[in-house]
């Protein structure tokens, strides 16, 4: 009997297919004692199934290349970092050997018993910790119910699939959707989580915060999952699939569409160019951009790089990267950012530190560069080569005060230095900018403009900083939003600062791709978007829209919202305002 469930849009689309459920938490597992002569046994059951989940981390790292690795192979690590936990495993051992309990048992305890402390804690980063650690012990008991069942487990890769899951993990996304996953339904989740980011660039539609879908839901039933509507549709009527199908019709003469702005110009409705640039990291990334006649790229993150080797790498192997990333662009700027290494993304050289209390809060970004300078001379040399092919810009990211800029123009200085004396060709300018991403080089940024040439604000984490709020935790999804007036009112000093300064401004988070936000970033006076190559088309066509100067004089009104329920509400009404009826809703 046809059944419809209400979940969050986490990512946009319609799918039909069967549902194939992940239910980790309700895993059967055998609470009998282990009498003593079965022990070493069990012990060894247990290690084995560690060094299958190690093993499926890095296999599946293996695999990942481009936009997915850079998505996902942060998670990766994070989660393998963690099947090395020394308490962990320890604990593990103990509780076989001392207390006797049978490996799923004892791993069941020992997550329940962690994700109860994480979720006790004060600091909302730390409790947002406790989705990984249930993660990897998942993946352990996985990994032990298939060595003692015949069964495959549930989540398989199989071709025309809705997952049904409480969340997944980025990682089983990623490796799921090289094999025909057509959509995800969470039983909980946030749109601003990393997997749900992850959907979007995967062009998956994906509902967050389901809350019955696990109940509800069996393996096999057919299900029209409609991320338009905000519904998961459990067996669905004649009439039900004929909207699907009108839908994919529509979505076709949609995309044909939108095929045909790629060559044309980025301007709003009253004729005012808007910069649309794009992230990127490989060679994919660098084709979609073109092709979607992006002008520039706006962030090319260099990491990649040191993610994917054991080693560090070289000063050629990184100019080989960055000469083909500025030659693939044919001419059009390329802003590259530094290396962006610590929280949760670990790196195979042992760069990051590791054990620290709060690693979001800790040596990553320029503060890691500036830790070793000789690793970050190598990378700066191999950029200056580079800038001789085209034109580059050069982003430092988690800057917090004006002396980091000046470390990083000191090494650039002596770096050329070398260079010049080795007769090597090099770039008469090379712009020097700050990310802002950190709270205190928002509200300090004036004195930064006084070391950088140009600004990238990264409102991912930006948004998280200002707010203590973990954008993947749908505990927090009423205070994680970019439209709290605190966030609007950083994004606005930063960007009037800028243009006062006379110094380019850009936009590299999330939501510099989101159409649902165009109006508002415009209204703040963003003219320079950076966002994945396969929103650029979406988000020029909505700009041609959107009445500028009408947008713009709208800016002190906004900012006097105290709420962002009323920032919302404002919104819709600027842009009912603005927009042809058929464009009127914000979201």
């Amino acid at each position: 009997m046809r059944h419809v469930l209400s979940g969050t849009i986490a990512a946009h689309g319609m799918a039909l297919g069967r549902a194939r459920l992940v239910q980790p938490s309700r895993y059967s597992v055998d609470t009998r004692p282990l009498a003593e002569d079965e022990v070493e046994e069990q012990i060894e059951l247990l290690h084995r199934a560690l060094d299958t989940a190690r093993q499926e981390l890095r296999e599946l790292r293996g695999k990942l290349h481009g936009a997915l690795a850079r998505e996902v192979n942060e998670f990766i690590d994070a989660h393998s970092l963690l099947l090395d936990d020394a308490e962990l495993l320890r604990g593990l051992d103990d509780m076989v050997r001392i207390g006797h309990y049978r490996p799923g048992a004892a791993l069941k305890k020992q997550r329940d018993r962690l994700s109860a402390v994480f979720e006790a804690m004060d600091d909302p980063y730390l409790r947002s910790r406790k989705e990984d650690i249930e993660q990897v012990i998942n993946r352990v008991i996985s990994a032990l119910q298939r060595q003692t069942s015949p069964e495959e487990r549930k989540l398989a890769a199989r071709v025309g699939e809705i997952l049904i899951a409480d969340s997944i993990a980025p990682g089983d996304m990623a490796q799921l959707a090289g094999n025909g996953l057509l959509g995800v339904v969470g039983s909980s989740g946030s749109p601003y989580s990393h997997s749900a980011i992850l959907a979007r660039s995967l062009g998956l539609p994906m509902l967050v915060g389901t809350r019955d879908a696990l109940s509800t839901i069996h393996d096999d039933d057919l299900i029209l999952l409609d991320a338009e509507r905000g519904e998961a549709i459990v067996h669905p009527t004649a009439q039900d699939l004929s909207r699907y199908r009108a839908w994919q019709r529509e979505a076709a003469i949609e995309g044909r569409r939108l095929a045909m702005l790629a060559n044309a110009p980025t301007r709003t409705r009253d004729g005012i160019e808007i910069c649309l640039l794009a992230n990127a990291e490989s060679a994919s990334d660098v084709a979609a951009a073109r092709s979607r006649g992006a002008d520039g790229v706006g962030l090319y993150r260099t990491e990649f790089l040191f993610l994917r080797h054991k080693g560090l790498p070289s000063e050629d192997e990184q100019f080989i990267a960055y000469r083909d990333l500025v030659m693939g662009m044919g001419g059009l700027p390329v802003t590259i950012r530094t290396l962006d290494l610590g929280a949760d993304k670990a790196d195979a050289a042992g760069l990051v530190v590791r054990g620290e209390e709060n690693p979001a809060l800790g040596v990553r970004g320029v503060r890691l560069s500036l830790r070793y300078p000789a690793v970050f001379t190598t990378q700066i040399r191999a950029i200056l080569r580079a800038a001789c092919y085209g034109p580059v810009r050069v982003l430092v990211p988690m800057v917090t005060q004006p002396d980091e800029l000046i470390a990083v123009r000191t090494l650039f200085r002596l770096a050329r230095q070398e260079l010049k004396r080795e007769n090597v060709d090099l770039p008469e300018k090379l712009p020097l900018g700050a990310m802002i991403e950190v709270p205190a080089a928002a509200i300090n940024v004036r004195a930064l403009l006084e070391y950088s040439d140009f600004l990238a604000i990264g409102t991912n984490d930006l948004a998280q900083y200002v707010l203590a709020a973990d954008r993947g935790n749908d505990a927090l999804e009423n205070i994680y939003n970019p439209l709290q007036p605190a966030l609007l009112r950083l994004l606005s000093h930063v960007i009037s600062s800028g243009r006062r300064a006379k110094k380019p401004v850009s936009l590299c988070g999330e939501i510099a791709g989101d159409v649902n936000f165009t109006a508002l970033l415009l209204v703040l006076g963003l003219c320079e978007f950076s966002m994945h190559p396969t929103q650029i088309l979406h988000v020029r066509d909505r700009l041609a829209t959107l009445d500028h100067a009408h947008l713009r004089r709208q800016a002190s009104r906004l900012l006097r919202a105290h709420t962002h329920e009323q920032a919302e509400a404002l919104m819709n009404e600027i842009l009912g305002e603005c927009l042809a009826p058929a464009d009127r809703a914000l979201s």
